[in-house]
């Protein structure tokens, strides 16, 4: 079993932005660079690479231009916002195992520019699941999480205020974090209520932001971390989901569409740990779209079947007097969106205790990947 045998001795990131300069190899090297600077190891330490199918940037042109040594583990993971905490999950394997010593885990990406999204290509063949969607509608990731949210509210009574609830929370603490691209945006509810729709029912401040970024972490068996410069952070538990007759973002094909990949995940998540939901301090849920944050809550554990609209209210997901703060650095909805991988550094800061807006003695952190895809968790704890 994999407990508490890898740690994340470092983390790193390029700034956060609409625009930045440089091809998304340069960002990725960035990262993965101060990840190791972080961390005290040199690059030639480095023998094991763990990334995203979606990442352009393949594994030769990354060690060659990071400098490092003799690769013996390297593997991708799919579905996009599904493949963070996994990524993780694998180098951490490939270190408890003995297959490598020193694993490097990362996403880059230059989203913010509007021709670069994949629903902007129109001059391009339609494939895969989008050919039973996009040509009644459902051009876009947020226009299938709609039809999701939808139903949430109709066969639950969750409502607008629920999900702004989610917004505001999250605005919150990005308003702390220099680093996040909202950081000195302020939202109120009214801003919230007034903004134009985007697919009904979710308008624009429900979507996660798209920009330029990148983020790495550099994952060591934990005997060797306890001889690094920073606290290490426990990888305690590891999951990965993808729920029978599962279809991605829609969920047409199930039974019951609303329990989506988390509820896979958890399982295997929490019979790994020695905790459980009610044992978490903080946590970093996947949130490209507000309405996935009551799917994770209930799909977690953390609230029965249809209370996860109303575990937000009364500030209970914000920092610093909710029973359970929520993407305390702003999410992918207020910091960066870099298909979740901000949120494991967040999670990672939060037992260091290093977050913007840190949870007291913060022992245990929750970091999920996107739910409506086949998807991902980690548990995070101090030593």
């Amino acid at each position: 079993m994999l407990k508490d045998r890898a740690a994340i001795v470092g983390i790193g990131q390029t700034p956060y932005a609409k625009s930045l300069p440089g091809s998304e190899l340069s960002m990725a090297c960035q990262a993965i660079t101060a990840a190791l600077n972080d961390a005290g190891i040199s690059p030639s330490e480095v023998d094991a690479l763990s990334s995203y199918t979606m990442e352009q940037n393949v594994e030769v042109e990354v060690a060659r231009s990071v400098g490092l040594g003799d690769i013996t583990y390297f593997s991708q993971v799919g579905y996009g916002g599904g493949a963070g905490c996994a990524v993780v999950g694998h180098a951490a394997m490939a270190v408890a195992t003995g297959q490598a010593n020193v694993a490097v885990a990362w996403r880059s990406r230059k989203r913010g520019a509007a021709a670069s999204r994949p629903w902007s290509q129109v001059s391009r063949r339609v494939s895969g699941p989008g050919q039973w969607s996009r040509p009644w509608g459902l051009l876009r990731p947020v226009d299938e999480i709609a039809v999701l949210a939808r139903r949430y509210m109709h066969e639950y009574g969750a409502t607008r205020d629920h999900l702004a609830n989610v917004a505001l929370a999250f605005r919150k603490h990005a308003n702390r974090n220099p680093a996040a691209t909202m950081h000195d945006k302020i939202m109120t509810r009214d801003d919230y209520m007034a903004a134009r729709w985007v697919s009904e029912p979710l308008c624009l401040f429900d979507n996660c932001l798209e920009t330029d970024g990148a983020v790495a972490c550099v994952v060591v068996r934990s005997e060797h971390a306890a001889d690094l410069p920073q606290p290490p952070v426990l990888i305690h538990a590891f999951g990965q989901g993808l729920n029978t007759q599962h279809q991605t973002m829609t969920n047409y094909h199930r039974d019951d569409p609303l329990t989506g990949p988390a509820w896979a995940c958890s399982r295997v998540l929490w019979r790994s740990a020695d905790v459980g939901p009610a044992d978490v301090d903080v946590a970093q849920l996947y949130d490209a779209f507000s309405p996935l944050i009551p799917l994770s809550l209930e799909g977690y554990g953390f609230c029965k079947r249809g209370e996860g609209g109303d575990f937000t209210n009364d500030g209970n997901i914000e920092w610093p007097d909710g029973d359970l703060p929520v993407n305390t650095s702003g999410g992918g909805m207020s910091e960066a969106y870099v298909h979740g991988f901000n949120l494991i550094a967040e999670g990672v800061r939060q037992i260091r205790g290093t977050s913007t807006s840190q949870v007291a003695g913060a022992e245990t952190s929750l970091v999920t990947s996107g739910e409506g895809v086949p998807t991902s968790a980690l548990l995070l704890r101090r030593p």
